[in-house]
């Protein structure tokens, strides 16, 4: 047995996590959003089966979605890119408050209660699928984004909560870009290189948070896998990374092919559920 489980229950967990991969790189590709949104609450599943502890099982599921999230998120920036659809001119203001938001990020999942995780993703998808459920096209801050100080707190935000989630940013990139007049293919299209730049120092930056947890919990099975890094289980991202680089140019496909309508309910109808799964785990306390 390996992490309290037999043989039987390795290959159905290891074909678990490929066919999670395989979905979270085709909706990478559909939504801008990296993956995160998905491999969260389905890492937060896989851990508490083998057995982590309820205090480092959310940021573990956290880390380990961020280190996927940065092959997945090249691989749907080179695909919108070769289309033209890349606002390249948000991410020359962006990409500086975005990693300063990234690492702020990661020094707050070094000293923050597993419940804080929670309640930022909860709030923020259910956020976001309002938005994107109820959406009016009056429903706007602007006919188009901020060019000052503003525009770099938006960058910050999108670093930090992003990071506390666990995903590329693509959430909180959509919704500010639609809510600036901007069209919602642009918004994903750009969702995916922000992601970019959120994926690689956030992942690193829970390599960082993970030490300490994994000095407390030694007997932790997932901070005891092998090739497991503080925050960052590579077992689980191992695993999943190859179908997603094989499926996020799938998804760019059906991203271009849909209504923007369309697009947005689909999306919004995603984040309600997910957002659900862990208000019922924060009910729970499980």
């Amino acid at each position: 047995m390996i992490a309290g489980l037999d043989l039987r229950e390795i290959i159905e967990l290891a074909l678990a996590l490929i066919a999670v991969g395989a979905l979270s790189g085709f909706l990478a590709g559909v939504f801008g959003i990296g993956g995160g949104a998905i491999l969260v609450p389905v890492f937060y599943e896989c851990f508490r089966l083998v057995g982590v502890p309820l205090e480092v099982r959310m940021p573990l599921c956290i880390g380990t979605s961020l280190a996927i999230i940065i092959p997945t998120s090249l691989s749907s920036f080179r695909a919108h890119y070769r289309r033209g659809a890349v606002d390249m001119g948000i991410l020359r203001r962006w990409w500086l408050p975005i990693v300063l938001g990234v690492l702020v990020g990661s020094v707050t999942a070094r000293y923050a209660p597993e419940r804080l995780f929670k309640i930022v993703f909860v709030i923020v998808a259910w956020s976001a699928a309002a938005r994107l459920l109820l959406s009016r096209e009056t429903w706007k801050l602007a006919n188009d984004l901020p060019k000052g100080f503003l525009m770099r707190v938006y960058g910050f935000f999108v670093g930090l909560l992003s990071t506390l989630m666990g995903i590329g940013g693509g959430l909180f990139a959509n919704l500010l870009m639609t809510f600036h007049g901007r069209p919602i293919h642009q918004a994903v299209a750009t969702s995916s290189a922000i992601a970019v730049l959120i994926s690689i120092p956030g992942a690193i930056g829970y390599v960082y948070a993970g030490w300490p947890a994994a000095a407390r919990f030694p007997d932790v099975a997932a901070l005891q896998l092998p090739f497991s890094i503080g925050y960052v289980s590579l077992i689980g991202a191992l695993l999943v990374m190859p179908t997603t680089l094989v499926t996020a140019p799938l998804g760019v496909k059906v991203a271009h092919a849909l209504s923007k309508r369309a697009l947005e309910i689909a999306f919004g109808a995603y984040m309600f559920i997910v957002g659900g799964r862990f208000v019922i785990s924060l009910l729970k306390g499980q």
